[in-house]
């Protein structure tokens, strides 16, 4: 750090700019300077570093061959120190933004989340609900809970529960419904972009999806619940989708046996970036919550 005293921060900031942008006007946008004063910037730093590192060009100013590392550390460098006062930022505003996928967010998270306002009524939760994958280390997303197979790279990620899958249907398909094999003499309401297939559950109940018949095709799994409950046939519902339906008796489970998927919800967050105050205590009662409704048959 001795050495680092001896060099003007903005001469840094400087060079990395120029490096990155290919141009001294481009830096002084970004900095908020006129070209002129990145240009000196650069030379005071050069002189502090006894080293030069661009070559003065009439068309502008060019690294220095071998330079490439220095400056991809300086990139580096400046990022984390981003990323530093933006924590800062956000534990003193007390947001906490969270990336959820809109059926997660408008089935279960949402029926919950005043839970977490009451106990903490100084963060102020905000729900981004898309259904494209986020990337936390980018931006001014705290958490991401998503659904997958894990194994995600670059980021931090802590299984919350696994996803399990369950046969559901109004009173009326239910009473006709006694025995797994039952299954076939109902229509069957499917979800073509589903990530797991009505094999995930019949092959554990030694079945094929070939007794399977016909029924009304929804692209959203949310609508193909909706018609589960308005009787329009048998649906493989995932839990965190139906549970509170079951429980509030709105659906009914006719085999009430919960198979896994292969797949688990996620807790994402940046690799290089400590929790925040907020997300601390979000994560905290999220894995409250998720303890006490026993989701994934915890």
């Amino acid at each position: 750090m001795d050495g680092l005293n001896l060099v003007p921060l903005n001469g840094l900031r400087a060079m990395e700019a120029v490096a990155r942008l290919g141009s001294l006007s481009a830096a002084g946008r970004e900095l908020g300077v006129s070209p002129g004063a990145v240009s000196q910037q650069i030379a005071r730093c050069e002189a502090a570093l006894d080293r030069r590192l661009f070559d003065r060009r009439p068309g502008g100013m060019v690294p220095v061959a071998g330079s490439e590392d220095i400056f991809r550390r300086l990139g580096e460098g400046f990022a984390a120190l981003g990323s530093a006062v933006e924590m800062t930022r956000r534990d003193r505003a007390h947001v906490l933004t969270i990336s959820v996928a809109p059926i997660f967010a408008a089935r279960w998270l949402i029926w919950r989340l005043s839970g977490f306002t009451r106990a903490h009524p100084a963060i102020r939760v905000r729900i981004d609900s898309e259904t494209a994958l986020v990337d936390p280390n980018a931006g001014d997303i705290d958490f991401a809970i998503r659904i997958g197979p894990g194994g995600y790279r670059g980021v931090t990620a802590e299984r919350l529960f696994p996803q399990r899958i369950v046969p559901v249907c109004n009173a009326y398909w239910a009473a006709r419904i006694k025995a797994p094999a039952d299954i076939a003499r109902v229509p069957i309401i499917r979800e073509p972009g589903a990530m797991f297939g009505w094999e995930d559950w019949l092959e554990p109940e030694g079945l094929s999806p070939a007794i399977l018949g016909d029924g009304p095709t929804f692209n959203e799994a949310s609508l193909c619940l909706d018609a589960a409950m308005a009787g329009e046939g048998l649906f493989l519902a995932f839990e965190a989708l139906c549970r509170d339906a079951l429980d509030r008796g709105q659906i009914l489970a006719p085999v009430p046996r919960f198979h896994l998927s292969g797949l688990s919800y996620w807790l994402v967050s940046a690799r290089d970036r400590s929790l925040s105050g907020p997300q601390r205590l979000f994560r905290t009662w999220l894995l409250e919550v998720l303890a006490e409704g026993g989701l994934g048959g915890a």
